[in-house]
């Protein structure tokens, strides 16, 4: 029943991989089927060159295993809480790609310097209070989906797919799991960019809004005139 949405999580997985996004059985992408409410993740530490869709895990939303012989991807709990409050997401990704990852351990937002940016990203990518001493020992996994939907208040996940969990690491999301994972890949090409544009000109500022507006806006949302007629 749901070998389509199994496909395309392990899709989305092994380009993790071949986009050198995720290395050994590090990340993790899911997706999810809104109208049986089942999620797809990927099992717990098994390599990407072993990754088949048979091995993808279903769960329902409370985390209750509805098929898969395998353990799911130990992050399972911040994806299902970002399915549970971010209503209109199909799929979530999770990454340690280096660029991303390093402004996340720096406790820094990226900063939208640029049109390259703003194209994708309405915004600075946030990045999430750092987690307490109980949050860590106690759900660990929970909380950090709590603490991505806290640092959402008043933000729109559509306008904003990607986050970066302080001193831990960036997760994306999309529509589907593909998009969550070409999320990862934009957000990893910003970061890198961002973190060269700020060695060459350290004071340099965000763009501003109405370059931010005119880039972001041309690409998404209901007057949006980027590509061809129908596309958004």
């Amino acid at each position: 029943m749901y070998e389509e949405l199994r496909k395309s999580v392990c899709d989305a997985n092994l380009e993790l991989a071949a986009c050198k996004l995720a290395i050994y059985s590090w990340g993790n992408v899911s997706g999810i089927d809104r109208k049986g409410s089942i999620v797809a993740i990927k099992p717990s530490g098994v390599e990407y060159d072993e990754l088949t869709a048979e091995a993808i895990v279903l769960l329902d939303l409370c985390g209750n295993i509805v098929e898969g012989e395998l353990r799911p991807s130990s992050d399972t709990p911040t994806h299902l809480e970002l399915y549970r409050n971010f209503k209109e997401i199909g799929g979530v990704c999770h990454t340690h790609s280096a660029y991303a990852t390093m402004w996340a351990q720096a406790h820094r937002e990226i900063p939208c310097v640029g049109t390259t940016h703003a194209d994708f990203f309405y915004g600075a990518v946030p990045v999430t209070e750092s987690m307490t001493t109980n949050q860590i020992k106690e759900d660990y996994e929970l909380n950090t989906g709590r603490v991505i939907v806290r640092r959402f208040e008043g933000l729109d996940p559509a306008q904003m797919p990607a986050v970066l969990v302080a001193g831990h690491g960036p997760f994306t999301w999309g529509k589907t799991a593909a998009d969550a994972f070409e999320s990862a890949v934009v957000l990893e090409e910003t970061a890198r960019m961002a973190l060269g544009i700020k060695i060459i000109n350290p004071n340099q500022k965000g763009i501003s809004q109405v370059l931010l507006d005119k880039h972001y806006l041309r690409k998404h949302g209901k007057n949006a005139y980027y590509g061809q007629k129908g596309e958004c």
